[in-house]
């Protein structure tokens, strides 16, 4: 997850309608809120490296009037910029507003981490009344007809062209953004526009909720040992680690995310519980039940298209992305479907190798998509000799959080010391300041690394607060958040090889947001193009399977040994196994967002949609797509990345052309490379256009064709 800034119409931030809770928030007057903003979330953050966020001071029951003061707070700002006398300026217009709204944007990191971290007791009724707020008030200022002006008149001035290029960029992109968002609607027009955009900031909350309760809802328990045959000690441990946490101690229990799921899959010999624990993880939010999504997907994608239309574009799908690299539609489903037949393909043959396997075993099975991830280790041993089981005592999350600090260290000189004494929101949490090679205090580093009740799935990347240097210095504090399962007390925690992966992407974005070295803060770290921020964390994948890393860190948990040469040397042969099921799995769902958005103000049965056109597409049967629609938080629980999920395969494309730099020249940690990197991806944000940033350090446009060599796939 990416870092938001508190302008945009953010997905986390834009979530839900008052319902029953209107009367509540009614009766808290703008006066009352005032008086009431004396709570400590709505302070400066106190604590060294210009403040820290204050966990321990924060107060659930005290969120909806702190927003109701800090709302307040941030429209008199806005409302003195857009009133003021003097002729607008870049200074007085354009940087002014930059600094507006300090106070909402510190509390609305504090209420993100709850929402997605803590998201327990009382949070999800406190989020159903905060977010329209906040989504009434993000209309409200780009709907301002004065404060539009100041900013139009900025853009049109003469006086643009003495800017420096970050400036002018921002000028451009502030005018943009406010044209996107309905600035040049009729009062009518943005009326309307509210009304759908509070509309869908309730639907993405029930969305999201809905999500959350089905993952705490479904668990497939395990009672009897022998249910558990071909699973690896550290995956039972977890197992059984969950069930005690959930009350069944004695019993095993494999939770319904993504890290709980992928391991049994891959090596249970049961396949009833394999059907089941796949049935469970993929229905989530289709079972007909209180928790369905698909009426409020349905919705969703019918008023998207109604603000499209409103807006003045074709589609939803043309709206998000002319902002993007893509620019298009059409530019995105060219890539999605150069590399998708290619991908079928291959799963051709993956199947036909895994049938060859099962069909042997006698057991009259035929491959579905539960047993692919099952066969499929069946197939990598028996063609590359390589057992994943063999790679994950290998692999501690402990000593990999060390090899990424380590590389980071290589590449870009960055020093890591684990602090004690500031505040977490939880006890897992833990806080590195992170330094130069000069030893000057650079921002604070928060990991976040296991999965509990309240928390919502996956891998992301926190901004708490992004680097900025408009006459004050401002370094930023950005965190990881995993769902790794915890161990029992001193019991060292292995993940597999992609989690692994996982783990060096998402602390990619982190670098990103660390390594930011701009004026403002709305073009700061990752405040990129949805569909170029994928690129500094997929590139940073590339540092793991690196010998360097891997001879110092992936050691034995009980050894200490390094690991074998002949394991690395396997796991370099096999880098393009089972690339056909990784694709097709991930692309499948970057076909349908697409679609979805591009069907345009329809009525949508979701579905039917995604059955139809998978059919269309050839699917293979035996895969599922990554994130079926029912549960595809990605595009349902906000806009960020609805029409956008492309936005990886785009990205990738960036980062194998790039990493083929670091291949010619023999070395990742090649110093001038790595230098040429920090200088035009990794520092520059949004200062520049992202073509030209890649541009300075491939010296071309991509070449796509490095996505296929990386993936293993013909070159055509």
């Amino acid at each position: 997850m990416i870092a938001s800034i508190w302008f945009s119409i953010r997905p986390a931030l834009a979530l839900a309608l008052l319902f029953g809770f209107v009367g509540v928030v009614a009766s808290i007057s703008n006066a009352r809120a005032q008086n009431k903003g004396n709570s400590a979330m709505l302070k400066p953050w106190p604590g060294p490296h210009g403040g820290v966020p204050p966990w321990n001071q924060v107060r659930p029951d005290e969120f909806v009037e702190a927003f109701e003061a800090a709302i307040v707070a941030a429209q008199e700002e806005i409302e003195t910029i857009a009133n003021n006398s003097a002729p607008p300026t870049f200074e007085n217009t354009i940087v002014a507003f930059e600094s507006a709204g300090e106070t909402l944007d510190r509390l609305q990191a504090l209420f993100g981490v709850h929402s997605s971290n803590l998201n327990l007791g009382a949070i999800p009724d406190v989020e159903r009344v905060v977010m329209p707020k906040l989504t009434e008030y993000e209309d409200g200022v780009t709907q301002n007809a004065k404060l539009f002006a100041r900013i139009a008149a900025v853009y049109a001035s003469d006086t643009k062209q003495g800017l420096t290029t970050a400036q002018q960029r921002l000028v451009e992109d502030r005018y943009k953004q406010f044209v996107r968002q309905g600035a040049q609607l009729t009062v009518e027009e943005k009326a309307r526009l509210s009304q759908i955009n509070k509309r869908l900031a309730s639907l993405f909350t029930s969305f999201s909720q809905n999500v959350l309760e089905e993952e705490k809802g479904h668990v497939t328990w395990v009672d009897d040992a022998e249910d558990l045959a071909g699973l690896p000690d550290s995956v039972v441990a977890a197992m059984a680690n969950a069930a005690k946490d959930r009350g069944g101690e004695g019993r095993w229990a494999v939770t319904n995310t993504r890290s709980s799921m992928d391991p049994f899959l891959t090596y249970a010999d049961d396949r009833k519980l394999r059907e089941q624990v796949w049935r469970n993880y993929y229905s989530r939010g289709d079972n007909g039940d209180k928790h369905d999504n698909n009426t409020i997907i349905s919705e969703i994608l019918k008023l998207r298209a109604v603000r499209a239309e409103l807006l003045g574009y074709e589609t939803h799908a043309h709206w998000r992305l002319e902002p993007q690299m893509a620019k298009e539609p059409q530019a995105t489903m060219d890539l999605m479907m150069k590399v998708w037949p290619k991908a079928v393909a291959r799963v051709g043959e993956e199947v036909a190798d895994m049938q060859k396997i099962a069909t042997g075993e006698g057991q009259g099975v035929t491959i579905e998509p539960w047993d692919y991830r099952y066969y499929a280790e069946k197939v990598r041993k028996e063609k590359y000799d390589l057992d994943f089981n063999e790679v994950k005592p290998y692999l501690q999350l402990e000593k990999l959080r060390e090899a990424m600090m380590w590389a980071s260290t290589e590449l870009y000189g960055l020093q890591y010391r684990q602090v004690h004494d500031l505040p977490v929101f939880h006890p897992d949490v833990r806080v590195w300041e992170v330094a130069d090679e000069s030893g000057e205090h650079v921002g604070l580093w928060y990991l976040d690394p296991y999965a509990r009740e309240g928390k919502r799935s996956g891998a992301w990347m926190t901004a708490y607060r992004v680097q900025a240097n408009m006459g004050e210095k401002i370094t930023p504090i950005v965190s990881n958040n995993s769902n790794f399962v915890k161990g029992a007390e001193g019991e060292v925690v292995l993940i597999s090889w992609d989690d692994a992966l996982t783990l060096f992407h998402e602390f990619g974005h982190a670098l990103h947001g660390l390594l930011s070295s701009v004026r403002y803060r709305s073009q700061a770290g990752t405040a990129v193009a949805r569909d170029y921020v994928e690129f500094p964390s997929q590139i940073n994948e590339h540092w793991l399977s690196t010998p360097e890393v891997l001879n110092q860190f992936a050691v034995h948990y009980k050894t200490g040994e390094s690991i074998p040469s002949e394991l690395l040397e396997k796991i370099e042969r096999a880098a393009t196994f089972n690339q056909g099921f990784a694709t097709v799995e991930y692309l499948a769902s970057a076909l349908i967002d697409m679609k979805l958005h591009l069907a345009g103000n329809v009525d949508i049965d979701p579905d039917a949609f995604e059955r139809e056109t998978l059919k269309e597409l050839g699917m293979p049967r035996e895969i599922v797509m990554r994130h079926r629609t029912p549960h595809f938080a990605h595009i349902f629980s906000g806009d960020s990345y609805s029409a956008g999920y492309y936005s990886y395969l785009w990205a990738d494309a960036l980062t194998a052309d790039a990493a083929e730099v670091f291949e010619a020249a023999g070395s990742f940690y090649d110093d001038e490379i790595a230098q040429r990197l920090r200088e035009t991806v990794m520092a520059v944000g949004d200062t520049i256009d992202p073509r030209d940033g890649f541009r300075a350090f491939r010296g071309r446009d991509v070449d796509t064709s490095a996505l296929l060599r990386k993936r293993g796939f013909p070159v055509d």
